[in-house]
């Protein structure tokens, strides 16, 4: 049986660095839409592009052919060109420090196991659809959150 083609657009703000931020998520599959998004008191933004990324991918229930789309050239250049030699040196940089943000990394780590992932990069504010949705959502559960306070 195939994959199951999904194509999913993430995104994350911060309203100051650190600071209040949001993750917002835009998930397509035929024809339907489901958006997920979450807020964080005290984050910054590169935490946020990574925990929608491990959001998007944890609410798929099943194995599936992904294409992840981000604004985020700290999540793609990580994901694509960092991450196997983190995990050669246990979670450390070149300069032998531990990585920024492990916890996360680890978390999407584990995620992209599951599925078959086509990592791509979109210019933010553009006029993306999908990407302008997902910076939308990053930004209401930042207002809502800031609302009920």
């Amino acid at each position: 049986m195939t994959a199951k083609k999904v194509v999913i657009y993430t995104d994350g703000a911060c309203r100051g660095n650190p600071g209040p931020g949001g993750w917002g998520v835009l998930m397509h599959y035929q024809g339907k839409d489901k958006t997920l998004y979450g807020y964080e008191a005290q984050t910054t933004n590169n935490r946020m592009e990574l925990t929608a990324a491990i959001q998007a991918l944890r609410a798929l229930k099943r194995a599936c052919h992904v294409e992840l789309k981000t604004d985020s050239r700290y999540v793609m250049q990580g994901i694509n060109d960092w991450i196997q030699n983190w995990k050669k040196n246990n979670w450390k940089t070149a300069a032998k420090k531990v990585v920024k943000n492990v916890d996360l990394w680890q978390q999407l780590d584990k995620e992209r196991q599951r599925h078959q992932i086509d990592w791509v990069w979109v210019k933010g504010h553009s006029g993306v659809p999908g990407n302008e949705k997902a910076d939308q959502l990053a930004n209401i559960a930042i207002d809502q959150a800031q609302d009920e306070a």
